[in-house]
């Protein structure tokens, strides 16, 4: 009889091949449009959490305003970034997506999920709809204990 695994072993599991598989993707794709991963994580920064400053990369990846300002700088002038002016503080300026970057990210973004379409594809129907309810689930519960912003 095999040996039970629990259930926190199996999420883990998927979890490290998950991040693997999709850290890989990334990484991957970030190197063949000639941007650093650092770079790119800039880039992923503005797109999930808006508009920022350059204080705000520095804060975010623990390096000095000086260093965020020149990865800022060459996302700029690649056309990926553009700057605005703080509404707030007209001595400021934002970092935003322009039409560029909000294409890359999209295309990132399917680029990093492309593996499961091909995981997929090894689950038959009765499968795949087991790993849909499972996985309702546990987004729904991962939800309930996200933090309150």
């Amino acid at each position: 009889m095999p040996e039970f695994v629990s259930f926190s072993d199996t999420v883990r599991s998927f979890m490290d091949i998950f991040m693997q598989r999709s850290m890989r993707s990334w990484k991957h794709f970030a190197r063949n449009s000639g941007l650093s991963m650092a770079q790119f994580s800039i880039i992923m920064q503005v797109h999930h959490g808006g508009p920022c400053s350059i204080s705000d990369i520095g804060e975010r990846f623990e390096t000095s305003n000086a260093a965020a300002s020149q990865l800022a700088e060459k996302l700029v002038q690649s056309g990926y970034l553009d700057r605005t002016e703080d509404p707030k503080d007209r001595r400021t300026r934002l970092l935003t997506l322009s039409q560029k970057g909000k294409d890359f990210v999209e295309e990132s973004i399917r680029e990093r999920y492309r593996w499961v379409d091909e995981l997929a594809s090894h689950l038959n129907l009765e499968e795949k709809e087991k790993v849909a309810e499972a996985l309702e689930l546990m987004t729904e519960a991962a939800r309930k204990l996200q933090p309150a912003e």
